[in-house]
């Protein structure tokens, strides 16, 4: 077989088994309706959502908070930037950065979206506990393994059964962009608002 062949061959596959990935069951549709009221109750109780992610899901966290504000109105906040994590992870450790971030950051009616693909990142485990403290609501977005530490910990837990990184993760980006288009109320709009 020649190399075109088997490209399209594994494309094809690999296309395949993303869509069937993706395709959602009950279980999923209820709980993105579950992430569109947490986030609904925390907005007009003006509160913010805080959304982490590491590498990839840092991406989506930053993608998806500046849909949410600018599109669905829902106050969202990441924090991406080097000198917050890199001061935070120097002076408490990188394994408690996000914490800190919650500590300092998240107020009482906020709630927390942790991003792990694999569900043991011990930077988002830790985030989850500060939160509780604070008594703020984590919804955590998992793959691989079902029953995964922050699954376990979060209040609503979100699991795309994969151990692909790349299902996982664009997984959660479908599934958040969704929520907010649903927030909104419709799939096509335009960029820009006039003012």
């Amino acid at each position: 077989m020649n190399s075109v062949k088997k490209d399209i061959i594994f494309l094809k596959n690999y296309l395949n088994d993303l869509s069937d990935t993706i395709r959602p069951g009950k279980d999923i549709i209820n709980d993105l309706i579950q992430v569109r009221n947490i986030f609904l109750k925390i907005s007009k109780k003006k509160g913010k959502i805080l959304i982490f992610g590491n590498g990839g899901s840092a991406a989506i966290a930053s993608h998806v908070s500046v849909d949410l504000t600018k599109n669905a109105k829902i106050r969202t906040v990441n924090f991406n930037e080097a000198d917050l994590i890199t001061c935070f992870s120097n002076d408490y450790g990188y394994e408690r950065w996000i914490e800190k971030a919650v500590d300092f950051y998240a107020d009482p009616n906020d709630a927390l979206v942790l991003i792990s693909s694999s569900g043991k990142s011990k930077n988002m485990l830790n985030a989850c506990k500060a939160a509780k403290r604070k008594k703020i609501k984590v919804i955590s977005l998992t793959g691989h393994t079902k029953n995964n530490p922050l699954s376990k910990v979060a209040d609503l837990s979100l699991w795309i059964n994969s151990k692909a990184y790349n299902f996982v993760e664009n997984t959660h980006q479908i599934w958040l962009l969704t929520v907010c288009d649903l927030i909104i109320g419709k799939r096509e709009y335009p960029a820009k608002k006039k003012n």
